[in-house]
């Protein structure tokens, strides 16, 4: 694959900031299409599809951010002289082409094909129907600024297939794929994982707990878990389900307070067995596989355990990997529940909400992967490549 200089590539980034800002009239437009025809029966999903002038003036920033990132290839990561006079330095190198499918959200479709681009890769963009004019006008003005800079269009590509046309470009593609990240939830993981030829890595499925230690601050912990619950249940960091230590200090007047307080900003919340010993009127859940579900909605359960470990297995039985929190003032409490919780991100007092690229100190990201290969959290621009061995001989042959 051709390497472009950096030089070029921030020139790309630099056009399409200006781009965006001269077409914002157009984008707007393109995205009020989308929202006349969505159904807003998935609230989440229709919070996600909305554009309006700050969400550009985000996507402007998000670029101005890849762009004053140092280039991520070509960087040494190892070198080495042998004996049989060999020198062998190992550095960064583009994946390819990397296809992403998302919902809903255009601003991915800058976020995506930004840290592709400045990485050198072809990005194809599968993003869903619902938002498939903002997405069109925002990819027409990548191909603007490609062309302004002497490039070509390939290197970001929008796919516009129904699911069957999906399924078979993934089964056999019509060029080479090197990386499939789904951006979504359950069903369209399983489904481009039931059908893709090349790597897949996992992202957007939350699920998120928070365990509350019978050495936590109270007041902190209600803090932190109205933030996780509903500053912005759309986001795949928001918290699903709380865990509390049953033999914190006055537990039962505890659980009263949270639950009553989580209700009293409209969230419903269902409660275990254990809980509802103490709130008798609560909602107890029939089924334990809503454990295992994300709800991206004004809803959360509520359990009780009897140990650290009790919670640590219960999340780790039940949560999608990516985010979890404890709230505790013991530090090797904390480090515990950190290095045996199996999430991309653990926190110790703070909210699952911070588990995003831009608040990591990332930067802008592709998503965020719960899987462990090759990278794990959120996928800024120094994870968006692979790496390539050079071999530097004279004549060397193996005896």
């Amino acid at each position: 694959m051709k390497i472009i200089s950096t030089e070029i590539k921030n020139k790309v980034l630099n056009s399409m900031m200006r781009l965006l800002d001269e077409n914002r009239s157009s984008v707007l437009d393109a995205n009020k299409k989308d929202l006349n025809l969505f159904e807003k029966d998935n609230q989440a999903m229709y919070d996600r599809l909305i554009v309006t002038n700050n969400k550009i003036d985000g996507m402007i920033g998000s670029i101005e951010k890849v762009m004053s990132q140092d280039d991520p290839v070509g960087k040494v990561i190892s070198q080495q002289h042998l004996d049989n006079g060999l020198d062998i330095c190992n550095k960064t190198a583009p994946f390819g082409t990397i296809m992403i499918i998302y919902e809903s959200r255009p601003d991915v479709t800058i976020e995506a094909a930004v840290l592709a681009f400045k990485a050198n890769n072809k990005i194809l963009l599968k993003g869903g129907k619902e938002a498939l004019y903002s997405n069109t006008i925002l990819v027409k003005l990548w191909h603007k600024a490609l062309e302004e800079n002497g490039l070509s269009e390939a290197f970001i590509q929008q796919l516009t297939m129904n699911r069957e046309e999906t399924q078979e470009f993934l089964r056999n593609p019509t060029e080479k794929l090197d990386l499939i990240v789904p951006r979504g939830g359950e069903r369209l993981i399983s489904f481009v994982k039931e059908h893709a030829k090349c790597a897949v890595l996992v992202s957007g499925r939350g699920n998120n707990f928070l365990f509350v230690d019978k050495e936590a601050d109270w007041e902190k912990s209600i803090k932190v878990i109205m933030n996780a619950k509903t500053e912005k249940i759309s986001a795949c960091n928001a918290l699903d389900k709380i865990l509390i230590n049953s033999k914190i200090e006055n537990y039962e007047q505890k659980l009263t307070d949270i639950y009553q307080l989580l209700n009293a900003n409209g969230v419903e919340t269902l409660v275990d067995t254990n809980v509802n010993t103490v709130l008798k009127d609560a909602q107890r859940i029939q089924d334990d596989a809503i454990w295992q579900e994300e709800f991206l909605a004004m809803k959360c359960c509520l359990g009780a355990v009897e140990s650290l470990d009790e919670a640590v297995e219960k999340i780790n039985d039940n949560s999608g990997g990516h985010s979890a929190t404890i709230m505790t003032s013991n530090k090797n409490t904390a480090l515990q529940f950190m290095e045996e919780v199996d999430c991309a991100a653990v926190y110790q007092n703070a909210s699952t909400r911070f588990t995003d690229g831009g608040q990591m100190g990332v930067g802008a990201e592709l998503a965020i992967s719960t899987d462990k290969l090759h990278h794990r959290g959120p996928l800024g621009l120094k994870q968006l490549v692979t790496n390539k061995y050079y071999v530097f001989g004279d004549g060397q042959i193996r005896k």
